[in-house]
């Protein structure tokens, strides 16, 4: 393997890392409540199901008739018991209507102390994604100091390499601060 695939390697595998930092902080957004009906707000929250723990979207449809209700379908009727209380026990603050068919969930406009509570829980969410990145940055930084010290690399070799880890470092960065500044964006409107 020559120098340059070594440093292909560590370079590529940093970026895996980062890129799925930046996703899984989207998908975290994605929870987190903007006053309107999502399913994404629902769809992982587990269900005990004949006791066994699973993810509500496999247990049942779902669909969004009007911007602030959110109606489940569940595939077996036997888990509209079960589905009710999850969200009942889940910190989504809604009160489930159960009409032997399905579920439906009635969100309620936030309010504006509430608002500002999600852009603080936003950037939190923003802040370990960001955490995230840098972790992916310095172990990579670490595999290429060790190249460089056992004579694999040379040092302009680490000096190139480590430049373009930090640019891939603030790329993925900047998609973190883009989700964040349009999550909040989501979450003032009124």
């Amino acid at each position: 393997m020559t120098d340059d695939d070594m440093i292909s390697m560590i370079l590529d595998e940093a970026r895996d890392k980062m890129a799925k930092a930046v996703s899984h902080t989207r998908s975290e957004f994605a929870g987190v409540r903007t006053g309107r009906a999502a399913p994404a707000l629902v769809e992982k929250l587990p269900v005990d199901y004949y006791g066994t723990e699973v993810p509500l979207q496999q247990l049942a449809g779902f669909s969004v008739p009007e911007a602030r209700t959110l109606v489940i379908n569940p595939y077996d009727r036997g888990a509209l018991g079960a589905i009710e209380k999850a969200i009942q026990h889940s910190d989504l603050g809604l009160s489930p209507n159960n009409d032997g068919h399905v579920v439906r969930l009635n969100f309620p406009p936030l309010t504006a102390e509430r608002r500002k509570e999600l852009v603080r829980v936003v950037k939190g969410m923003a802040e370990d994604g960001r955490v995230r990145i840098r972790q992916a940055r310095r172990g990579a930084r670490h595999d290429l100091e060790a190249l460089e010290k056992d004579g694999d690399i040379s040092a302009d070799d680490l000096t190139r390499a480590e430049k373009e880890l930090d640019k891939a470092t603030h790329s993925y960065e900047g998609e973190v601060d883009k989700a964040l500044e349009h999550k909040e964006q989501e979450l003032l409107e009124v």
